[in-house]
């Protein structure tokens, strides 16, 4: 009896994204700011209360705030209310400001033992590491918004690199001085970048009265 031969069969294999979700990530909300940060200082962790604050007044790219020198932030043992770094990604300098209260969580952090001798606001605990990395930046990221409840996958650095500047846009309209904040070349990108659509468009103009 001759043998039929059947054809290969593929095992289905899990999409990567099933349950998860995908594309752009969401600012953070304001309450959603104060939730982790209380969080933060009630579990006295000064490395990680100083990096979020930093992160929300920055709005810089993980990859320029991991590297971000204490010599950026403090100058003769204060911290700058207003501070400037160049961009890995543009090569162009982006200027930002902090906060009081962010102001008050960096010296604090600089001021512990464990920052003695060192040069990079948020140092590795590796030895072969200068400062902590951009995957290790995303861990701490999806630990924070997983602690108040969110879904990991809905949020990661790039939600807080967009929460400022996303309510700045809310209360302003202003494109140009979100463009200027984030340190885009071209205001489409920064349209792009919050995701402006044509009713955000229309609010703003139904808000004006000639």
């Amino acid at each position: 009896m001759p043998r039929v031969q059947l054809p290969a069969v593929t095992p289905k294999r899990r999409a990567w994204n099933k349950g998860r979700i995908i594309g752009q990530k969401r600012p953070l909300l304001p309450k959603q700011v104060w939730a982790i940060r209380a969080r933060l200082e009630l579990a006295g962790n000064l490395r990680d209360l100083a990096l979020f604050n930093v992160a929300i007044d920055s709005k810089l790219r993980g990859c320029d705030l991991v590297k971000l020198l204490v010599a950026d932030l403090v100058k003769d043992g204060r911290v700058r209310e207003r501070a400037s770094v160049v961009q890995s990604k543009t090569r162009r300098p982006v200027r930002f400001e902090l906060s009081d209260s962010t102001r008050d969580t960096v010296i604090a952090w600089t001021r512990s033992p464990e920052m003695i001798g060192c040069r990079y606001m948020f140092p590795s605990r590796f030895h072969d590491r200068q400062h902590i990395s951009t995957r290790q930046y995303g861990r701490i990221v999806r630990g924070w918004v997983s602690s108040i409840g969110l879904e990991p996958s809905g949020s990661g650095t790039h939600s807080l690199r967009r929460t400022k500047v996303a309510e700045i846009y809310r209360k302003t309209g202003n494109l140009r001085a979100v463009q200027l904040l984030l340190g885009h070349t071209k205001v489409d990108s920064t349209v792009r970048y919050l995701g402006v659509e044509l009713d955000d468009a229309l609010s703003i103009a139904e808000s004006i009265d000639i």
